[in-house]
């Protein structure tokens, strides 16, 4: 499944600085990103940073040869799927309404067929004046698409329409304005993340160290391809995925019971670490240290929520996926898994490498009735992005 693609143009404000941020929640959810810069704009955020973050390399000038040697400024203008202006300056928007081409930014709005979202962000007088009016209704007239600006206090001290609109807002407006072709519109996915975490006592507890960065990235991933996502997630430090649902929990009794009431959905991605066991009796009060050496207690059995999802009759979803943190004999266990659990496939990792637990990258197995697939180690982001896409096919065959 081909990936989308924005030519995100940043013009020179102090709001540039916040088309670094766009530009990870894009990367994040699966959509790639080519960056235009003005030469304004680099005196506010390096090419580096933006090149970094987009994973692809920042084009500025019109007159380079090795740029048009590459890709010239028409194939360009035409090679994404939405060109993104943020931040729209007042200047940008003045040259862009009246058909000017003085820079590569400009130019590549000229010659472009290809649909156009506009952040506008400048002082409030100047987004006031008549001439920006003019300017935005002459853009709107043409179909150009805006979001924002905000109301707010700016840089310059002053209070007022003109900040320009919050990362997590544009990124929306661009999930938006690309769901005619996402292919999860009109799904709702289920997914759990996180550990949970099972009470000793009023202080202590029993927990794992998973961080909920893969199945927040899924999340992310599923609701880029226009999924309607419900995020099931036990403790973590992490920020709510952009555009998706979230229920937080601490138990696997309080996970499972998210999971029934967001009941019914197409699909169920069971990524988190569910405890397996927990005390059969939480103390009220906090265990002591005293002469009669350590605590024992009984630990009793969690429900299943895998296989709780898996084997519920008329209300199982489509397609239920688990997961399998294992530190050895990785595939043969997730096939036992597959098999007990009655789900469609697993997705097994290795969690004895340095580095998984926590970290950005992973190393994962499909195991389906079709067999056992290996992926190459690569970044969690990117084993979301290419699960989406195979949960999409798998929805939609």
């Amino acid at each position: 499944m081909a990936e989308k693609q924005v030519l995100l143009i940043v013009g020179g404000g102090i709001a540039a600085y916040k088309a670094l941020e766009l530009t990870r929640l894009l990367r994040k959810a699966g959509i790639g990103v080519r960056p235009v810069m003005t030469r304004a704009a680099a005196q506010f955020v390096t090419p580096l940073s933006l090149a970094a973050l987009a994973e692809d390399k920042v084009y500025e000038d019109i007159f380079s040869l090795t740029d048009e040697a590459e890709m010239g400024h028409i194939q360009l203008s035409r090679s994404a799927d939405l060109i993104v202006v943020a931040p729209a300056t007042a200047d940008l928007m003045a040259k862009a309404a009246n058909g000017l081409a003085t820079d590569l930014a400009t130019t590549t709005l000229l010659a472009t067929d290809t649909p156009v979202l506009m952040a506008p962000a400048m002082n409030v007088r100047m987004w006031l004046h008549p001439a920006t009016q003019r300017n935005l209704a002459a853009l709107k007239a043409d179909g150009v698409a805006f979001v924002g600006p905000d109301e707010g206090a700016m840089a310059c001290g002053e209070f007022g329409p003109g900040r320009m609109a919050e990362p997590v807002a544009i990124f929306a407006e661009i999930s938006a304005l690309l769901a005619t072709s996402q292919p999860l519109v009109g799904r709702h996915v289920i997914v759990t993340a996180g550990p949970t975490v099972e009470p000793i006592d009023p202080v202590r507890m029993l927990t794992n160290r998973s961080s909920g960065k893969q199945g927040y990235a899924i999340a992310q991933a599923l609701a880029a391809l226009g999924a309607d996502v419900t995020l099931v997630s036990g403790p973590t430090a992490l920020s709510s995925p952009p555009g998706v649902r979230r229920v937080d929990v601490e138990t696997a009794r309080e996970m499972l019971a998210a999971c029934e009431a967001a009941l019914p959905a197409d699909a169920a991605i069971c990524v988190a670490a569910v405890a397996d066991w927990r005390p059969e009796h939480v103390g009220d009060r906090k265990m002591k240290k005293g002469p009669g050496g350590p605590p024992t207690f009984s630990l009793v059995e969690n429900p299943d929520i895998l296989a709780t999802l898996a084997q519920a009759g008329a209300r199982r979803p489509q397609l239920v996926v688990g997961f399998a943190a294992e530190t050895n004999d990785i595939d043969d266990n997730a096939r036992a898994k597959l098999a007990r659990k009655g789900c469609d496939w697993i997705v097994a990792n290795d969690v004895s490498q340095e580095g998984v637990m926590g970290g950005d990258d992973n190393t994962v197995s499909i195991v389906s009735a079709a067999g056992v697939e290996r992926w190459t180690k690569t970044a969690k982001s990117e084993v979301a992005r290419k699960l989406a896409a195979r949960i999409a096919e798998a929805l939609n065959p």
